[in-house]
């Protein structure tokens, strides 16, 4: 259904497993990046009362995903790292069109956040399948389930508001990116790392 071009080993569960502490806290500053990210597209693109309705929800449900990730750290005694910056996120960026119609603009966003959420639901399905801990597991099982409806929501809306951009041509260009990408990542205890 995602798509994706390259699926991760399942053994970067086991890197991931063996610093619960940081691959919790590189997860909280996902979700509230996400959040962030939906804000933005709100912020940008007002006129669109749809988008407005549901990203709203969706930035609400990115919070109360990072509530949910602080909760477990604390639980677990660990604290929250300082925020860091993602390479993963980073490269995306540069990959987006910022030239061109402000119509073209919007899609690539609406597409980079897509990817983002197609790859983080593809993660999380890795660890719900792979590591020991039950109760990460499961949290990472229905957090998968959230992904994916975040992706399809960004990649529907491209869809809905392109103007002059071939959502489908462009979509396919940003897995192909991706996929190649994605291939320098995977050694880290991060959710793109």
């Amino acid at each position: 259904m995602l798509g994706l071009k390259l699926l991760t080993d399942p053994r970067w569960a086991n890197i991931a497993e063996s610093n619960l502490e940081e691959i919790l806290s590189d997860h909280a500053w996902c979700e509230q990046k996400a959040a962030s990210n939906a804000i933005t597209l709100i912020t940008q693109n007002s006129e669109h009362q749809e988008l407005v309705d549901e990203l709203t929800a969706i930035a609400i449900e990115e919070m109360q995903h990072f509530q949910m990730v602080i909760n477990i750290i604390k639980e677990r005694g660990y604290t929250l790292s300082r925020e860091r910056k993602d390479d993963y996120v980073g490269r995306l960026v540069k990959f987006s069109k910022k030239d061109g119609s402000r119509n073209q603009a919007f899609i690539d966003r609406l597409l980079f956040a897509a990817m983002i959420e197609a790859r983080s639901c593809e993660r999380f399905r890795v660890l719900s399948l792979n590591i020991q801990d039950k109760e990460l597991a499961k949290f990472y099982h229905e957090l998968m389930v959230s992904e994916a409806g975040h992706y399809t929501t960004f990649l529907n809306f491209a869809r809905k508001y392109s103007t002059d951009v071939d959502v489908d041509k462009r979509w396919k260009e940003w897995l192909d990116f991706e996929g190649e990408l994605i291939q320098s990542f995977g050694t880290k205890e991060a959710i793109h790392g």
